[in-house]
């Protein structure tokens, strides 16, 4: 158990203590805003632009720029979802949660392809498309890019692309050398997973509230 322990942090014998230390504070803020999610509360947007604009430095500085992009996506949204969910003044309307109608999976589409295409450009003019992981972090940011429109616009679906982002992200920022982060998508797999029930189970109660 020690080998195995010492082995997935082993990279950090090399990193500047400041730098470990923003990263557990950007993993416990973004453990926190999935939790607020999962709890339905708008303390989800605060929260988690803490944790992205910690990361958008970290990965900057590790030269991660499609990781990067995914943080300062996820910053601006979270200024976007913060706006929308705060236009809800009345506290019986604090669930306003709702599917995705035939007009946003068309939009979902849009932005899923145009996250692809925007991804793809990015790491071709940064010469980075030959790595390794080059595919993969494409293919998670276009669904992490979807699933952070979807929780700022209140769609449950929003789960479901977490899930899987979340999935795939695990053993990804192992192989890049980042083990708290890589912990930190495991719990966010079991944390979305009863957001989804959770959210579910408020539109059971609510059916008023499902989008037309």
């Amino acid at each position: 158990m020690s080998q195995i322990f010492e082995s997935l942090f082993a990279q950090y014998a090399t990193y500047q203590p400041l730098d470990i230390t923003l990263e557990i504070t950007a993993v416990v803020f973004g453990l926190l805003s999935v939790w607020l999610a999962k709890k339905n509360h708008i303390g989800v947007f605060p929260t988690g632009m803490i944790s992205t604009s910690i990361f958008v430095y970290l990965l900057l500085k590790w030269g991660l720029v499609g990781d990067m992009l995914i943080n300062a996506y996820y910053f601006g949204m979270s200024v976007y979802g913060w706006v929308i969910w705060s236009r809800v003044n009345d506290q019986r309307q604090t669930t306003l949660i709702t599917r995705i109608n035939q007009l946003e999976w068309k939009y979902l589409f849009l932005l899923f392809v145009g996250s692809l295409g925007f991804v793809y450009g990015v790491y071709q003019w940064f010469g980075l498309w030959n790595s390794s992981t080059a595919i993969i972090d494409t293919l998670t940011t276009a669904i992490f890019f979807s699933g952070m429109w979807l929780m700022a616009r209140r769609k449950i679906e929003n789960w479901i692309f977490w899930i899987v982002g979340d999935i795939i992200s695990v053993p990804l920022y192992l192989i890049k050398g980042f083990s708290f982060t890589s912990l930190q998508y495991l719990i966010f797999t079991f944390i979305a997973i009863y957001g989804y029930l959770e959210w579910k189970k408020i539109l059971d109660n609510h059916p008023a509230t499902v989008g037309k």
